[in-house]
């Protein structure tokens, strides 16, 4: 079992990322954005070469490995209607950069859906085909998020999804049901329940993110929480996840102190970096009481 984390929740700059890293005694981060000075912040696959090489040589002095690299494929920011060559562009770069650093798996998403959208449009599998074969040429395995896209709109688009684009695998995040329409079901539709979806797409799960939340009616929104302590069953998940052999990547994406696809919402570095650090440490916690309650059985 390798622990790591979506470094840019403990600070966009890549020094932050790898410090966090290390007080946490960990070997891997999960890359998603990243910065450098006298570079703007951008994705791994967006910023400048330059600014690429100097995050290699700072992971390299310090022996931390890219595990998964979160990329912005196909993500909540993308419709179906923008053009094909935005996509292949970013895997294009993307590509040799994973290859670079011996990096296993890249999280991929299947576009934004319109807000009424029920049906997963054949053009989404034929896009998405085309990306995991490109992956998979290179000798990368792209991991589907379930989140604000095609796949995630239940875990009957996830498996018709992966049933569409051989050689996909998934990375199932804990809290994103919690936010996200079930629209499998008749309108109105009510939000997903993790643990349903989870048990669906448990046997294509290669990487797992570890979110917790709550629905807050009130604000229509979900407040972010630290594990085990929101509604995301990430225990339960994790413990079912461990009963049945699952020795791989567990990232923690905590949110607790900044949402990622929420400019509004900021926090200081500091209240960052530490949020990060204890998310950390509460997840060891939770799966060292997993594992020894497992062990008495």
């Amino acid at each position: 079992m390798i622990l790591t984390g979506i470094g840019d929740e403990a600070g966009a700059n890549i020094d932050a990322q790898i410090r966090a890293t290390q007080e946490l005694g960990w070997k891997h981060l999960e890359m998603r954005f990243a910065e450098v000075p006298g570079f703007p912040k951008g994705n791994f696959h967006d910023i400048p070469e330059a600014a690429f090489e100097i995050c290699v040589e700072k992971l390299q002095e310090a022996g931390i490995g890219v595990y998964c690299f979160g990329s912005a494929i196909a993500n909540w920011a993308k419709k179906l209607s923008d053009p094909m060559d935005i996509t292949i562009g970013e895997v294009c770069r993307a590509i040799p950069r994973m290859q670079r650093l011996g990096t296993k798996y890249i999280r991929v998403m299947s576009f934004k859906p319109a807000d009424d959208e029920a049906k997963t449009p054949t053009e989404v599998f034929h896009r998405m085909r085309e990306v995991t074969k490109r992956f998979l040429d290179a000798g990368i395995q792209p991991v589907h998020e379930n989140c604000m896209n095609y796949g995630g709109m239940s875990w009957e688009h996830g498996l018709e999804l992966l049933d569409k684009v051989p050689g996909m695998k998934w990375v199932f995040d804990t809290a994103n049901p919690i936010f996200n329409n079930d629209r499998s079901k008749p309108k109105p539709w009510s939000k997903q329940d993790p643990w349903e979806f989870w048990t669906h797409l448990r046997e294509h799960t290669v990487h797992i993110h570890v979110k917790d939340a709550t629905w807050n009616p009130v604000k229509n929104d979900a407040d972010y929480n630290y594990p085990g302590e929101g509604q995301g069953r990430v225990r339960d998940i994790l413990k079912d996840a461990f009963s049945r052999g699952y020795d791989a990547g567990i990232s923690i994406e905590p949110h607790v102190a900044v949402v990622f696809h929420d400019a509004t919402i900021q926090s200081d570095g500091k209240a960052v970096y530490d949020s990060y650090v204890k998310y950390g440490r509460q997840l060891e916690k939770m799966i060292s009481g997993i594992k020894a309650e497992l062990a008495k059985k």
